[in-house]
């Protein structure tokens, strides 16, 4: 990413052990904190596995069929696996205006838009976590998002679903909510693969950034 050379855009291609993923991302978060790193957006993919958050309860793990890791980012059960773009984000909130709910509600924004430019009508819903498509009937959750924030550094981001293996969602009642679906990009009948994706988020990142970093001025 050469108009943000303060931040690393790195893409892992393959599978990435989950343990593995989160180990380096906590060690980058503490250097960033330490101001000895750069921050991260780091694009990859995971082989099956069900993360619980801090919010997770037992009764929503229905069949544990993958490994199953606790993990300290907001929220309940979600799966990630292959198909699944999962965006870790190591950003430093502490130069960015510490101001956690707005750089949630920036990531809702920033996935929604990258969406819309792959002609998918996205949208987040006030008290209910992720991101969502369809309408009526055919609501359907297509993108989760978590974070933590430790010395004001962010871990964690967001997955987008883009040709998962759905049925793997069995396993766990998806952030807690019975009530609607997973679908994926695949599913809605969209033929795009994850460096389709990638494209557009790459190129909505300045606004994300801009929103996020446009709180610096409100600190006393």
């Amino acid at each position: 990413m050469t108009d943000f050379p303060d931040i690393e855009w790195r893409v892992t291609p393959g599978l990435t052990p989950y343990a593995d993923a989160l180990a380096e991302m906590e060690a980058r978060a503490a250097a960033v904190a330490d101001g000895t790193a750069r921050e991260l957006v780091w694009l990859l993919e995971h082989p099956p596995v069900y993360t619980g958050g801090t919010s997770a309860v037992a009764t929503d793990l229905v069949d544990p069929r993958f490994p199953v890791v606790a993990t300290g980012r907001g929220g309940k059960y979600t799966y990630h696996g292959p198909g699944q773009r999962i965006a870790y984000l190591v950003i430093d909130l502490g130069k960015r205006g510490r101001d956690v709910r707005r750089f949630v509600h920036a990531v809702e924004d920033w996935v929604i838009a990258a969406l819309a430019d792959l002609g998918v009508a996205a949208f987040a819903v006030p008290g209910r976590v992720g991101i969502w498509t369809g309408t009526g009937p055919t609501e359907a959750k297509v993108g989760a998002i978590g974070v933590r924030v430790k010395r004001w550094v962010t871990l964690h981001g967001f997955a987008v679903n883009v040709a998962p293996d759905l049925s793997h969602f069995g396993g766990i009642i998806p952030c807690g909510i019975a009530e609607y679906p997973v679908t994926s990009l695949s599913a809605m009948g969209l033929d795009a693969g994850l460096t389709t994706l990638d494209t557009a988020l790459e190129r909505r990142f300045g606004a994300f950034l801009d929103t996020v970093s446009s709180q610096t001025q409100n600190l006393a």
